[in-house]
């Protein structure tokens, strides 16, 4: 079984090599017409994916944090709670930022509005 470094490895290798084959092709039998519209929409989705998988790991680590304080010390169950709530409003509000700035390409380039 190949190791997650090795299927990393693998995998960005494919992604950065495989389109080289259509792209540089003498013949290309399918051709690519890219835009500045096509590019904007396509750093917009991989953007919001990123910052919703980012933080969504944050926010699972966090709340992973939470719930062992909680059962090692019981006692102070309200004052992990709060503060986990404020850490999980900043690490979501990240992720909105996120979203804003994609959004704004979008409309900066005519997609949406």
């Amino acid at each position: 079984m190949m190791s997650k470094r090795k299927f990393v490895l693998t995998l960005t290798l494919a992604f950065l090599t495989l389109p080289a084959a259509v792209l540089y092709a003498e013949n290309p039998a399918i051709t690519i017409s890219i835009t500045d519209r096509g590019l904007t929409a396509t750093g917009a989705v991989i953007g919001i994916s990123l910052a919703a998988f980012g933080s969504s790991i944050a926010q699972a680590i966090g709340l992973f944090a939470a719930c062992n304080s909680i059962a090692r010390n019981p006692q102070v169950c309200q004052k992990i709670t709060s503060t986990l709530i404020v850490g999980l409003a900043m690490i979501e509000s990240l992720c909105i930022y996120a979203f804003l700035l994609c959004l704004g390409l979008l409309v900066s380039q005519k997609m949406f509005f």
